[in-house]
């Protein structure tokens, strides 16, 4: 079978994931398409606005064919650590024959050349970055820096936030010397932090903020798929709050209260960041003021984000930087269509990983933090229990 293979986290799905889904048919022409889809975290550093079943239900009557978790290990990392879960469960499938994402920049060779580089970093290279870091820039901003004498005319794709995760991707594929064929295609409408509805193909956020800010229901309706509008306004009519970072801020005061060394065990903690952040959640009126008190030029927005999501979620009782080192130890599914089925049959036969469809505890060191990270989510979403993971089976269209 010919198996394209996808990274999305559809918070939530709209038009412009169904025009991704058409160019990667049209440019792969697969039998069947799979995605690696981040569970009930995102890689933003918050709670997924819906849960991981009824985000995999939408995907799958929208033209996907199996939806595989990326663990919450890898979903709430940078998009280095991203792109490395996403991708290694993909090529452990064994049977994926191309990736197709969408990007600022379509042309793969440069995107292999530049992630060349990066994996080799010759010590001129290494040294640039560290000399950008020392003065106080973030990594991006950082690297772009020290690429521009390497690689002229080349620094473009690492300043555009689709590009990046599509060199990563390209990163990760030669890392793990994988026969899969990475395949972009133009990303089209708005860009991802816009924060209102566009003409053609409306951002994520702004999709989030029009509900976050209540406003007309009706206005999202030809901003994304039927099923998606009819499940956000069902939900709006029985007056679900949907899931926000925003809930999270008393938990967080309270594990700053009861358990602030903890922030210190967490994998992007570094610098006394730990007292900067407990400090601030004592007075902070609300999550983005929380945030905001806390980021600096080296600690962007996004990051302390993930941080403070990790810290909610409990990351601190695991070692997550050993975690990390290790290849996905399990593909996790979450709902599959009659042809995902096919899919899925032969993946059982060629998968170098158990391929999981119930779940167990104390089976896997990542799936473990998976339960921990569904009880925390069911504090911010009531519609979800907080051991569901047990009760749920793979979601069938």
């Amino acid at each position: 079978m010919n198996i394209t293979g996808i990274v999305v986290e559809y918070n939530p799905m709209h038009n412009g994931h169904l025009h991704h889904l058409e160019l990667c048919r049209d440019a792969t022409g697969p039998d069947g398409i799979v995605a690696v889809m981040s569970g009930n975290f995102v890689q933003r550093g918050a709670p997924a606005l819906l849960d991981k079943w009824t985000r995999t239900k939408h995907a799958l009557e929208n033209g996907v064919d199996l939806v595989l978790e990326l663990p919450v290990l890898y979903s709430l990392s940078s998009a280095e650590f991203f792109a490395s879960g996403a991708l290694g469960i993909l090529e452990s499938l064994g049977n994926v024959s191309s990736l197709c994402f969408g990007s600022e920049y379509t042309e793969v060779d440069k995107m292999l050349e530049i992630s060349g580089f990066l994996l080799r970093e010759p010590q001129e290279y290494r040294d640039s970055l560290k000399k950008h870091l020392d003065s106080g820039v973030d990594f991006p901003t950082a690297r772009s820096l020290s690429l521009e004498g390497s690689l002229k005319g080349l620094t473009g794709y690492l300043e555009a936030s689709n590009s990046i995760l599509g060199i990563e991707y390209c990163k990760s594929l030669l890392r793990l010397k994988s026969t899969i064929k990475p395949v972009a295609v133009q990303r089209s409408g708005s860009i991802y932090a816009d924060t209102e509805l566009s003409r053609e193909f409306s951002s994520a956020t702004s999709i989030r903020e029009h509900l976050r800010n209540r406003r007309n229901m009706d206005e999202l309706r030809p901003q994304v798929p039927e099923n998606v509008f009819l499940t956000l306004k069902q939900l709006e009519q029985q007056c679900h709050s949907f899931a926000e970072s925003s809930a999270m801020l008393p938990y967080l005061r309270y594990r700053c209260l009861t358990d602030r060394l903890a922030l210190k065990y967490l994998p992007d903690v570094a610098e006394g960041l730990e007292n900067r952040i407990c400090t601030a959640a004592e007075s902070a009126g609300s999550f983005d003021q929380l945030i905001d008190s806390v980021k600096t030029k080296r600690y962007t927005y996004t990051r302390i984000c993930r941080i403070m999501t990790q810290f909610f979620i409990g990351f601190d009782k695991f070692d997550t930087a050993a975690m990390r080192k290790q290849a996905p130890q399990y593909a996790r599914v979450l709902g599959f269509t009659k042809k995902g089925a096919e899919i899925l049959r032969e993946a059982k036969r060629s998968s170098s990983i158990p391929i999981v469809t119930k779940v167990r505890e104390n089976e896997f060191k990542a799936l473990d933090l998976e339960l921990q990270a569904t009880r925390a989510y069911s504090l911010v979403n009531p519609d979800i229990r907080h051991n569901e993971d047990f009760f749920r089976s793979p979601v069938i269209v």
